[in-house]
């Protein structure tokens, strides 16, 4: 007999969750409580409430939680406030929704008296290692069921078999086949994997892509926008101030009408295998960009490198799960001291796939023109100093090359 009385199930309503569900029912002997997280995955959720009730969950158990505002404010800015990119190319858009995914099971968890939470990531992914990172972070005592790591159902046919067994409804895409890949969406970035895709050798079909038009199909005419920063976050865009999430939103609007923001990656799992994965970024892809910008005139030139000193590390943080360890608050921390004079606007040009920088102004701007300049500056820069620097930042090559005898 089973010890364990609620678990709180990350739960979809999808093929995958919904036998999960079940299953818990059946070999755990438990009460369950579900979870449905809005991250802006575009989705209608409604039909997840409709499917616990018939599977036997109790209305009061059942959280259909809109999470857009927080993901974004909290968890997609911060993380953009460092420049965060994951092995040069990957802006971490599933990562980044898994500790929010986390903290919110962990809470209703606490809300409903329950002391176990479930998830559907397999035993090959990452996101098993991220939701239970930060659930033990956030509850150390909580008991976790993994049901890919304990049960038989490891192909699509089992899992159809026991739904149909349990007389679970089944979408008519898994009586077909199933999808052709295996997709994540939330308001940074939709991915997708498996199938066609696990083929490296195989190029993505045009038809798999949703979020935006391929950059020969954009418009032939840029378009111009100007953002607006304050503090190191995004807060208007043409003038108009808007809610993070739907800044974020429009930036998805914007950039997948010109074709920004696709990648087709090979990227090393924190299990150890190589996966390949495709992802639309359009407004993630636009804002790196901006947020640089206006850091490259109000950052220090150090300050700045230090950040890319660390970046990698923060990134590396994120991808593994490791959003609520000490390490990662305390670079936070640090990052979001440099933000306080990252203030400013940003136009970029947005064609054919591209996005770029072409001006950028700030109140707290470092940028000195009467120094820069190639005219006569007045005497604002004397250019005889720069041979002493010069001769001081060679001595120890000086003095090795001397020893050497050349």
């Amino acid at each position: 007999m089973s010890d364990i009385k609620r678990v709180v199930l990350a739960y979809s309503g999808g093929l995958d969750t919904s036998v999960i569900l079940k299953w818990l029912q059946d070999e755990y002997k438990c009460e369950v409580v579900t979870f449905t997280a809005d991250l802006g995955q575009g989705e209608e959720l409604e039909p997840a409430r409709a499917k616990a009730l018939k599977a036997g969950i109790k209305p009061e158990h059942i959280f259909i939680d809109d999470l857009r505002e927080e993901f974004v404010r909290d968890f997609v800015f911060p993380m953009f406030r460092a420049n965060t990119v994951y092995e040069g190319e990957y802006l971490l858009g599933t990562s980044i929704a898994r500790p929010l995914i986390a903290k919110r099971l962990i809470e209703i968890a606490k809300m409903t008296g329950a002391d176990t939470i479930s998830h559907g990531a397999t035993g090959k992914g990452n996101d098993q290692v991220r939701f239970e990172l930060g659930a033990y972070a956030l509850m150390p005592g909580v008991k976790i069921i993994a049901p890919w790591r304990e049960w038989d159902l490891l192909s699509r046919e089992k899992l159809m078999a026991y739904a149909e067994a349990a007389g679970i409804e089944v979408d008519m895409k898994h009586k077909k086949g199933g999808a052709p890949y295996s997709m994540d969406a939330n308001l940074l970035h939709i991915s997708y994997e498996g199938r066609h895709l696990e083929d490296p050798k195989a190029e993505a079909e045009e038809s798999m892509w949703r979020w935006t038009v391929s950059p020969e199909a954009a418009p032939d005419a840029p378009e111009y926008l100007d953002l607006e920063f304050e503090k190191g976050d995004l807060v208007a865009i043409n003038g108009e101030r808007m809610k993070a999430h739907e800044l974020l939103a429009k930036l998805n609007q914007l950039g997948g009408k010109h074709g920004i923001g696709r990648l087709d990656l090979v990227e090393n799992r924190y299990v150890g295998m190589k996966s390949r994965g495709c992802y639309e970024t359009p407004g993630g892809t636009i804002l790196l960009k901006a947020h640089r910008g206006i850091e490259s005139i109000t950052l220090d030139r150090e300050v700045a490198h230090l950040k890319d000193d660390l970046m990698p590390r923060y990134a590396s943080l994120v991808y593994n799960g490791y959003w609520w360890a000490p390490e990662r608050v305390a670079l936070q921390t640090l990052i979001d001291h440099t933000q306080a004079s990252v203030s400013g606007f940003v136009r970029v040009k947005l064609y054919k796939g591209s996005v770029s920088v072409v001006a950028r102004d700030s109140v707290n701007t470092l940028f000195d023109q009467t120094i820069a300049t190639f005219d006569d500056d007045g005497g604002a820069y004397n250019q005889a100093d720069a041979g002493g620097f010069i001769k001081l930042n060679a001595l120890r090559m000086r003095i090795a090359a001397r020893k050497a005898g050349k």
